[in-house]
């Protein structure tokens, strides 16, 4: 996904508020100040929560324009942003949790990348620490799921449109388009399928071992030809 235009990161940012999937990873973080690594953190709604909440943040994203946004926010004096991708981020730091929300981990396309992102995982979690993200689950049928998807925002100052352009294998390709009074804005994104089975295989790659997957934001059971979600939560493994 294309979001180093800035008009495109305000409408990101429009269109992804808070809702039940920050409140999960706002949960899962406790109650207990820790520290929160936010691998591809987007424009920081929840960096900036769990900020609020006393946490020590670390936000990490690729594009400029994302984080441009991010920095305006209250409470994210209180949070640490780096401008860079998950793939090759590395510090000497430790963290309590790392996170990588809003489906992220689905644009990572290939074996090599997601694995990459894993090991920064890894690499960064402190002994007891816990890892959280999560993918569409697909068994459901996305394509048909979002094939001339709408829906308005900001009011009804912004259209957005959904355009299926192509489907291979794991892989479904889409534009989206943004119309306002003025202008028609577009981004063409390719984001990636893969099995529970391959995650928890690549997991286990990377040195981490799954520890429950769920199947919903209420932390409900994974039930593979039904659930929406795919939310991994995975340690080091012994």
């Amino acid at each position: 996904m294309d979001y180093q235009a800035p008009q495109i990161a305000e409408i990101y940012d429009m269109a992804n508020l808070m809702a039940e999937d920050t409140e999960f990873y706002v949960s899962l973080a406790g109650l207990h100040s820790g520290s929160v690594l936010d691998l591809g953190c987007g424009t920081g709604t929840l960096c900036c929560m769990l900020a609020k909440r006393g946490h020590r943040v670390t936000g990490i994203d690729p594009a400029s324009a994302m984080l441009a946004v991010a920095r305006r926010k209250p409470h994210a004096e209180h949070v640490e942003w780096i401008e860079t991708s998950a793939q090759i981020y590395r510090s000497m730091r430790r963290f309590d949790l790392i996170v990588m929300t809003g489906h992220a981990f689905q644009c990572l396309l290939c074996d090599a990348d997601a694995l990459a992102v894993l090991e920064t995982m890894q690499h960064h979690l402190k002994e007891g620490g816990r890892v959280g993200f999560e993918t569409r689950n697909p068994h459901i049928d996305w394509v048909d799921a979002w094939a001339g998807k709408c829906r308005m925002l900001a009011d009804g100052q912004i259209t957005e449109t959904i355009r299926i352009t192509g489907k291979d294998g794991e892989l479904i390709s889409f534009e989206t388009s943004y119309r306002t009074p003025g202008e028609t804005l577009t981004t063409n994104s390719t984001l990636r399928f893969p099995s529970r089975e391959h995650i928890v295989e690549l997991i286990n790659r990377s040195g981490m071992a799954v520890r429950i997957v769920f199947g919903d934001w209420n932390a409900g059971c994974f039930e593979p030809s039904r659930s929406r979600e795919m939310i991994f939560v995975a340690e080091i493994a012994r």
